[in-house]
């Protein structure tokens, strides 16, 4: 293999680089980006860098310039992918030029869902560094009454920025609890109340009917919830998940099924093509948090650079929220018949350590405000999930 293409210049495409020259690849090395910049850390943007605490774009950076060199890349940024031709090895870009290359690493990611219908000003969502200094700009102008429609971990990160800035926010959630499917009902409760701790209104088992303005060409006014109530809004973010970014894909000959199809190891049914993080459906999973964007690359390039699926990814899901001054930690594989049981701290208090437990083990840890114990459970609990296998 003398050349490789990622496309996609994130976090899952910059350690798709890495670990290629980590494992001797030394051919010819195109690294495509839809967006103009070199890859950076997207988790500040809903926290630190929306409240200005990270004011300056170079502290996001993942690279920095002595790394950019070390990679020897060709960069083609503010570059789409408009297809790929698996039969001629080539993947099509925007403006009708096309790249020929013998291998190639999937990590485009995925983008934000958005409501159906027009999107006033004054509407947001929150993927890319032009999305958070949009919404920044918004947020210091002065006062603003928030509407964060979507009560996930985005949505509430959001919400504890705007709260933190002072403004006047409510969230919105379809279901009776936000965080249930990750948390449990339980514990989801738990961290609910981080909204009404801080003066932040959680309403919960509504949707969205449709966005209010002032006429064609308008700012935001309302927010119609399916219940019929009306919450004024001077701006709305919208939180409500993604969806993998596959649509340059169709007609490729990929199996595409929310997200990239392929096996433990990140292989398509096209050995010289792999697929990394938010888009890659691994063995029918699709995880969309940054840990795994960051394991998963070694592995699918690993088997990239053999011709074949000669290792898989089985690492432990592992995921972090920071929202109103707490640090929500989760790792494990739980059901949703397993038991939380708290084995250190107060919910009361906003800190504690939680285990759930199935047949008398362990099967995933939560903490709030814990990260030592914690982090000496999730360690624990990946001893015995066998991180790779060959």
């Amino acid at each position: 293999m003398k050349s490789v293409a990622v496309i996609g210049a994130s976090l899952a495409g910059l350690y798709a680089a890495r670990a290629l020259r980590a494992q001797g690849f030394d051919g010819r090395l195109v690294i495509v980006g839809e967006e103009h910049h070199r890859p950076y850390d997207r988790p500040p943007l809903s926290k630190a860098f929306l409240t200005g605490a990270t004011a300056d774009q170079g502290q996001l950076a993942l690279a920095d310039a002595e790394e950019i060199a070390e990679l020897d890349a060709e960069w083609l940024l503010g570059t789409r992918a408009t297809g790929l031709d698996t039969q001629e090895r080539a993947v099509l870009l925007d403006g009708g030029r096309s790249l020929t290359t013998d291998g190639v690493v999937i990590a485009t990611g995925a983008t934000p869902r958005r409501l159906p219908g027009p999107a006033p000003a004054g509407t947001h969502t929150l993927r890319t560094l032009e999305d958070a200094q949009a919404l920044r700009a918004e947020l210091t102008r002065g006062p603003v009454r928030v509407v964060v429609i979507g009560g996930g971990f985005i949505g509430a990160e959001v919400a504890s920025s705007c709260a933190a800035l002072g403004h006047d926010v409510t969230v919105v959630e379809a279901a009776a609890r936000p965080l249930v499917p990750q948390l449990g009902d339980t514990m989801a409760g738990i961290c609910a109340a981080l909204h009404a701790d801080h003066g932040v209104t959680l309403l919960t088992g509504t949707g969205v009917a449709r966005l209010h303005d002032g006429g064609a060409g308008h700012r935001v006014t309302a927010v119609e919830l399916a219940d019929g109530r009306l919450l004024p809004a001077d701006v709305v973010v919208i939180g409500i998940g993604v969806r993998p970014h596959t649509a340059w894909l169709e007609g490729s000959g990929l199996p595409l099924d929310d997200g990239v199809c392929c096996d433990a190891g990140g292989v398509t049914p096209q050995p010289h093509i792999v697929a990394v993080g938010d888009v890659a459906r691994a063995d029918g999973t699709r995880a969309e948090h940054w840990t795994s964007a960051t394991e998963q690359a070694a592995v699918a390039v690993r088997n990239l650079l053999a011709g074949r699926t000669v290792a898989t990814h089985r690492s432990l899901p592992y995921f972090w929220s920071d929202q109103y001054g707490v640090r929500i930690q989760f790792a494990g594989r739980r059901l949703p018949t397993d038991i939380p049981r708290i084995v250190e701290g107060s919910p009361d208090d906003r800190s504690f350590l939680a285990c759930y437990e199935r047949d008398g083990r362990t099967t995933a840890v939560l903490a709030l405000n814990r990260p030592r114990p914690f982090m000496r459970l999730r360690r624990e609990l990946a001893r015995a999930a066998q991180p790779v296998t060959t």
